[in-house]
């Protein structure tokens, strides 16, 4: 199957998933103004750790793959998260978050797996992988920032804008790479990522009081 189809393939696959993250509960809770200022925090705490670590990772994909158009795709995408980690910065002011937060195990499973893939996975692993992903991830930043915008300004809410749409030209570059994927090796890497990113809101919600 050529890239467009695996991707339709793997989102068919996904869908369960993904109608998970969209009725999730903390998400929920967040719109109906329920979730308090120190789940906020951890929020901030978890994505200053997970956006540090990716930006780490994928640092070491473009050294392992640094010829065009791989290296300039995961350069671009670890330049993505140096932005997202500034944006941040203001959120976490906002919410009044110092530097002495505790990741949750729960939340960092993903930035642990993105590791993984770092040292061991394949550029089509990657790119497959974050096309499944950025959707879901985009959709839920949106949500975040309009249920916040009544408490929040737009300087605070920037982060959230910042993942609301993907980076412009992301889709076609990562298709490019997902040509020459190995179907059940990108199948598995989007089904594991998108695994994580559950996880992920599972552990925040379990903290809400």
């Amino acid at each position: 199957m050529d890239a467009a189809e695996l991707v339709a393939v793997v989102r068919a696959e996904l869908a369960p998933v993904e109608r998970s993250l969209a009725d999730h509960r903390y998400l929920a809770e967040l719109e109906a103004g329920r979730v308090p200022l120190e789940s906020l925090r951890a929020f901030a705490g978890e994505q200053r750790a997970i956006i540090t670590s990716d930006q780490r990772s994928f640092e070491h994909l473009a050294q392992r793959f640094p010829q065009p158009p791989t290296g300039d795709f995961f350069r671009d995408m670890a330049a993505g998260e140096a932005e997202a980690l500034r944006l941040l910065e203001r959120f976490a002011a906002a919410v009044g978050l110092g530097d002495d937060s505790e990741p949750l195990p729960g939340c960092q499973a993903y930035p642990a797996y993105v590791a993984w893939l770092a040292l061991n996975g394949s550029p089509p692993d990657v790119a497959l992988a974050f096309l499944a992903n950025l959707e879901s991830w985009g959709r839920s930043c949106a949500r975040m920032r309009d249920a916040l915008r009544p408490r929040y300004g737009a300087d605070a809410l920037a982060f959230f804008d910042f993942f609301a749409e993907p980076p412009p030209g992301f889709e076609e570059q990562a298709l490019a790479l997902i040509a020459t994927a190995e179907p059940a090796s990108a199948r598995r890497a989007a089904r594991l990522l998108q695994a994580y990113e559950l996880l992920y809101w599972d552990t925040l919600a379990d903290g809400l009081h």
